[in-house]
C-alpha cells in the first residue's frame, strides 16, 4: 500500500495526476526519485504523441520588465480554448515570457536558425580547432554548436526558474499535464535603446 502522503507529495513535484502518481510509485515500490524519473519520461512520451496535433488556439501574452525597459510579446498556441483558459497554461505563458525577458534568446528552436548563422558558426568553431584531427574537429564543433544552441535557442535554454530543466522539458511537462499540443509559434522582445 503506498502512503496517500507520498503520492500527493509526487504530484506537488511533477504535477502527474493522482492516478498517474500513484502507479508510478506502485511500480517504484515507493521510491519517489525512480518514481518522478518514470513520470517524466512517460510524459514526454505522450508529449511526443501529441506533437502532430494542431494548435489553432492560444495566447498572445505581455510581460513588461524593470520599470517598463524591457518588454516580451510571447505568442503560445494550444488545441482548444479551454486550456488556451486554464491558469497553468496562463502561467507557462508567463514564464516563458520571464525567461524571453531575462535570456534574450534569437530564436524559438534550433530548426529556425537560418542554415547561413549554422554554417558561419560552423566555420568559427572550426578554425578554433586547427591541427586537430578531422573525425575529434567534428565532435569539438557539434559540442560547440549545441552549447551555443543552448545559449540563443529558446527551447534549449535552462529554466530560469529550475536549471534542471529545459523550456522545451518544461513545454513537454505541460503538455502531459494539461493533455494537448503545446507550441511556442514566435516571440519578440524590446528593450529600451536596444
Amino acid at each position: 500500500m503506498i502512503d496517500p502522503k507520498l503520492v500527493m507529495q509526487l504530484r506537488e513535484q511533477t504535477g502527474a495526476g493522482v492516478l498517474d502518481a500513484k502507479k508510478a510509485l506502485e511500480e517504484t515500490q515507493g521510491d519517489i526519485e525512480k518514481a518522478t524519473t518514470n513520470l517524466r519520461k512517460s510524459g514526454v512520451l505522450k508529449a511526443a504523441k501529441k506533437a502532430e496535433r494542431a494548435t489553432n488556439e492560444g495566447v498572445v501574452h505581455a510581460y513588461v520588465h524593470g520599470g517598463g525597459k524591457v518588454g516580451v510579446l510571447v505568442e503560445l498556441l494550444c488545441e482548444t480554448d479551454f486550456v488556451a483558459r486554464n491558469p497553468e497554461f496562463e502561467e507557462l505563458a508567463h514564464d516563458l515570457a520571464l525567461q524571453i525577458a531575462a535570456t534574450n534568446p534569437l530564436y524559438v528552436k534550433p530548426e529556425d536558425v537560418p542554415q547561413e548563422v549554422v554554417e558561419k558558426e560552423k566555420s568559427i568553431y572550426g578554425e578554433e580547432t586547427t591541427g586537430k584531427p578531422a573525425n575529434i574537429v567534428e565532435k569539438i564543433v557539434q559540442g560547440k554548436l549545441d552549447k551555443w544552441y543552448s545559449d540563443v535557442c529558446l527551447m534549449r535554454q535552462s529554466f530560469i526558474k529550475d536549471e534542471d530543466l529545459t523550456i522545451e522539458e518544461v513545454v513537454k511537462s505541460k503538455i502531459s499535464k494539461l493533455g494537448e499540443n503545446i507550441q511556442v509559434r514566435r516571440f519578440v522582445r524590446f528593450s529600451l535603446g536596444g
